[in-house]
């Protein structure tokens, strides 16, 4: 056999050494990142109603990234405590309702002569 260059050992073992330790670092932030989310939820589950939960989850499926607004919306809304009570479906609709129309796009039509 062909003896290994010493160098080229060194660098393999430091290469192996870095990809370990970002193994780990990303399972560290995966792991974070699910401890949000599910701290997320139980949020939710305590200040929306069963049917504004399953409406919340019905457009988190349609429009994922409206779904996360509305959900950060709601969570702060929580935490300033400016929500009394759990949040029924009507309220859900209201409040969608509100946001939908202050994100309402202007149109551009064009007149041919």
């Amino acid at each position: 056999m062909v003896d290994e260059d010493p160098e080229l050992a060194e660098l393999r073992k430091k290469r192996i050494t870095q990809m370990q330790s970002d193994q780990v670092a990303q399972k560290q932030q995966e792991e974070q990142l699910r401890q949000v989310e599910m701290q997320r939820q139980m949020i939710l589950k305590t200040i929306l109603s069963d049917e504004a939960r399953e409406r919340l989850a019905r457009i988190k499926l349609a429009k994922p990234d409206y779904a996360t607004t509305l959900e950060t919306q709601l969570i702060q809304l929580a935490q300033t405590r400016r929500i009394s009570g759990k949040i029924t479906d009507d309220q859900l609709k209201q409040l969608l309702k509100q946001l939908t129309e202050s994100k309402r796009e202007s149109k551009i039509t064009f007149k041919r002569r």
